[in-house]
């Protein structure tokens, strides 16, 4: 087995026999230690009682009046949007139940009450451990995609994505094939280039993982949108129990179209407009990074109205060149029967 993504703080949970990944003091402690709550030169004497406090009994109850003691308002917010968050990880039988109840409150509420960072740190930990007999370099990298957000490069038919982080990271466009494709797109790079991920290179994604500096092709029928998809399944199968197939298309031909899901703002967008009987302009299906295909293997586990019916999946990007993926669009407005 190949060690990977080794911060990503799951070495710090518990796991029980079911993979129910469970909070422990040290996970929140790593919380605490980050620069957003770790005192500085100018904390006042409250703030470095409270992390103190916190820090020796990380479950400790926090009040109001604890927290109005902070001089600094950004400290205050800091520590609220974390006692939040440990409330919700608390509250729950797993983090995994902890991300679900997240999700659906937010879809019922219209807006996420826990920072992005929160929630793309708990994606990643869920797929670490779903994934962490896995030793293919093509599928660690697509997972990425469920945690960092990723810029859309495009050149004569081939789809890449790249992480928006790294890639700010990159410059000298004269160097290898990305650097020539964001040469043509009239990209800025940086200091270095970014490896498109291959069957020659791919093994040195071991040792890289956390640099998170592999592009990635998921041009339907390479091995990226396969991998894609299969990570998908075990997504599903992981926090739904629900076994599905998923296969990339390069169109969807069906006149009796039923239900379709967006794997990002801008899939769900173009999907709509596509069911609705919209002619798509040039640029917009510029913008259709992917098209897939998703079956119930048990059509028991469909909805009974639509059962037999194929669920269609969609990658778009903004006009900005930028994707951000949402696992949890999978896992809300998947049509499942309802559990007896």
């Amino acid at each position: 087995m190949r060690e990977f993504w080794v911060n990503s703080g799951l070495a710090l949970l518990d796991i029980d026999e079911q993979g129910g990944l469970h909070v422990t003091d040290d996970f929140l402690r790593a919380y605490l230690l980050r620069p957003e709550l770790a005192p500085i030169d100018e904390s006042c004497d409250a703030e470095r009682q409270l992390h103190q406090d916190l820090l020796r009994e990380p479950t400790r109850e926090v009040g109001d009046e604890a927290l109005g003691l902070l001089a600094d308002t950004d400290a205050r917010e800091n520590y609220q949007l974390f006692l939040r968050y440990r409330t919700r990880l608390l509250a729950a039988p797993t983090l995994q139940a902890a991300y679900m109840r997240i999700q659906t409150d937010a879809q019922k509420a219209g807006r996420v009450d826990i920072p992005p960072l929160f929630i793309d740190q708990l994606t990643q930990i869920i797929l670490h451990q779903a994934l962490i007999d896995e030793e293919e370099p093509t599928v660690l990298r697509a997972a990425e995609i469920w945690f960092r957000p990723q810029r859309v490069m495009l050149d004569d038919g081939r789809v890449i994505l790249a992480d928006e982080e790294a890639l700010q990271a990159s410059s000298d466009p004269g160097m290898g094939e990305l650097g020539r494709m964001l040469a043509s797109g009239g990209l800025a790079a940086g200091e270095q280039t970014l490896d498109v991920l291959n069957a020659d290179n791919k093994a040195q994604y071991f040792g890289r993982d956390e640099d998170f500096d592999f592009a990635l092709e998921v041009t339907h029928g390479r091995p990226g949108a396969t991998a894609l998809g299969n990570l998908i399944e075990r997504w599903i199968l992981n926090m739904l129990g629900v076994r599905v197939k998923v296969r990339t298309l390069s169109q969807i031909d069906d006149s009796h179209w039923r239900w379709h899901i967006g794997l990002d703002v801008n899939g769900t967008d173009l999907l709509n407009r596509l069911y609705d009987g919209e002619a798509l302009e040039p640029a917009d299906l510029n913008r259709l990074l992917l098209l897939a295909r998703l079956d119930f293997v048990d059509m028991a586990d469909q909805r009974a109205d639509i059962a037999g019916k194929p669920v269609y999946l969609a990658l778009g990007m903004d006009e900005g060149g930028s994707t951000r993926f949402k696992p949890q669009n999978l896992l809300l407005n998947l049509p499942v029967a309802a559990r007896q």
